[in-house]
């Protein structure tokens, strides 16, 4: 089956469960929310399925993308692309050097993939800039658009809109939704937002 789906996902730290059996299957280009309060392990199920889940939490069940158990895999393998409340932008690398580290070693046209994914952010000519001189929305823009150069086959949102008000919020979820639909990504977002569940238009779960 193409998509990300988790099967029978168990957190727990030491005897406190987080999330105790999380199940959901979706599709290429399907967007569901999972929502609650801090704290009931929406940010760790994102980190379960990335293979960054912190060395103090258990962990059990499936999560397999496009028919392949990704569990068990190293980060890097599993074709995994996520994008956090905070930019984490290099502050010591231009932004198009930014946009380049989300490309493959081996991509031929990294200068002509650079300046397409700055057209499509809206950011036209602006490879040469520091990060620090860019707007909290264009920041966000390129940490889009630097993990989609890296072709993942599925993207996490990880309260990506948290720290921007409300009419960029807003602008940055259709940017950003636009974009996981174009390219037929199952995304999974947590959010405490109703907002960002409403504009996602999917499936809503809470923790």
């Amino acid at each position: 089956m193409s998509g990300l789906v988790f099967e029978h996902v168990r957190l727990a730290a030491g005897a406190r469960v987080l999330v105790a059996d999380f199940s959901l299957a979706l599709a290429p280009g399907e967007i569901a929310t999972v929502m609650g309060a801090s704290g009931s392990g929406k940010s760790s199920l994102l980190a379960y399925a990335c293979g960054t889940l912190a060395p103090g939490l258990a962990a059990s069940g499936s999560v397999r993308l496009d028919g392949i158990e990704i569990s068990g895999l190293p980060p890097e393998r599993r074709r995994i692309g996520i994008l956090f409340q905070d930019d984490l932008l290099f502050p010591h690398l231009s932004v198009g050097a930014n946009l380049g580290f989300g490309l493959r070693a081996d991509v031929k046209d990294r200068r002509a993939r650079i300046d397409q994914a700055l057209e499509a952010a809206g950011l036209a000519g602006f490879a040469a800039r520091d990060p620090a001189t860019l707007s909290g929305g264009q920041r966000q823009r390129v940490a889009l658009m630097r993990a989609l150069l890296a072709e993942p086959a599925a993207i996490l949102l990880d309260e990506p809109f948290g720290k921007l008000d409300a009419d960029l919020r807003a602008q940055m979820r259709d940017f950003v939704f636009a974009h996981v639909r174009e390219r037929k990504l199952p995304c999974l977002m947590v959010t405490h937002d109703s907002q960002d569940a409403a504009a996602a238009g999917g499936v809503v779960r809470t923790l």
